[in-house]
């Protein structure tokens, strides 16, 4: 998926534009564009906030003045094929200058708090959210294609084995929503369907909470370094990690080791069987949670 943050325009000579790949823009403020097919006809479009427009591909057209800064995503042709669970070709989308659509709004403002803070979750989020989002524009927007099919089933217990294998085994770096599909032998698309019918969860929240349980693990030795553990763990940076960590966990990576090894320290003290730090962790307050 292409993402480009575009900043308002001073430039009033209108340009001409020719996109071959699947172009949407969500708006980032109030403001107006200016789009037409000749340079003598432009029509002025007023925008708000969260406003989205759906380009043309393969048509020039004329683009005057625009004064609304915005965030344009390309959205690949085998993300689209994937959403029509299609092999070859080319999905045809009907343009829309101004809509809206609540779905891929939210979808867009995740894009750009990504974008924002960098892309710390890599390039798995980025490719859950582009097939979500093939899926919403293939289900709303496409001039001709076969209904989604929604899979009633889901993986079975062999493919779910390899996968946690493929992930685990890959952990520390990159991940993509291709790579795991091909490693079951699936397109992406039913892929993602199939493996959220079975976990209940999309591919992107199950591999974070795998990196999170290894986390978890990694912290209870007492001489682990927090960027340490990040990096094993497959987190472009210690801030991220603590962030994540602390979102979903409650707690900092360091309070939750001391945590555990103040416990750990307490029931030894008090010559506590092997079972009972893992039990009572479980039930702690200020961990119940993990």
């Amino acid at each position: 998926m292409r993402v480009d943050l575009v900043p308002p325009d001073s430039d009033t000579e209108p340009r001409h534009w020719l996109r071959h790949d699947q172009a949407f823009a969500m708006m980032l403020g109030p403001g107006s564009i200016e789009w037409g097919s000749k340079r003598s006809a432009l029509e002025k479009f007023s925008y708000g906030a969260c406003d989205l427009a759906l380009c043309d591909r393969h048509v020039g057209e004329w683009v005057g003045l625009m004064n609304v800064p915005h965030l344009q995503l390309g959205i690949s042709d085998a993300a689209l094929m994937a959403a029509c669970d299609e092999r070859n070709g080319e999905v045809e989308l009907r343009p829309h200058r101004k809509f809206a659509d609540s779905r891929l709004g939210a979808l867009v403002t995740a894009v750009h708090a990504e974008m924002v803070a960098g892309f710390p979750n890599g390039r798995l989020f980025l490719d859950s959210v582009e097939q979500a989002m093939a899926v919403a524009l293939v289900s709303g927007h496409a001039v001709r294609h076969r209904p989604v099919q929604i899979s009633r089933g889901g993986l079975g217990p062999a493919r779910l084995r390899r996968i946690r294998e493929f992930v685990h085994a890959k952990m520390e770096g990159e991940l993509s929503l291709d790579e795991m599909a091909q490693s079951v032998g699936l397109s992406t698309a039913h892929f993602a369907r199939m493996f959220r019918k079975s976990t209940g969860e999309t591919p992107h929240q199950f591999v974070l909470r795998q990196r999170l349980e290894r986390a978890k693990a990694l912290l209870r030795a007492p001489d682990a370094r927090v960027l340490d553990v990040a990096v094993a763990c497959g987190f472009k940076t210690q801030q991220h990690f603590a962030q994540v960590f602390r979102d979903v966990c409650g707690i900092s990576p360091t309070g939750y080791r001391q945590d555990f090894l103040g416990y750990e320290a307490t029931c030894a003290s008090e010559t506590c069987s092997e079972e009972l730090p893992f039990t009572s962790l479980l039930t702690s307050s200020s961990i119940r949670n993990l």
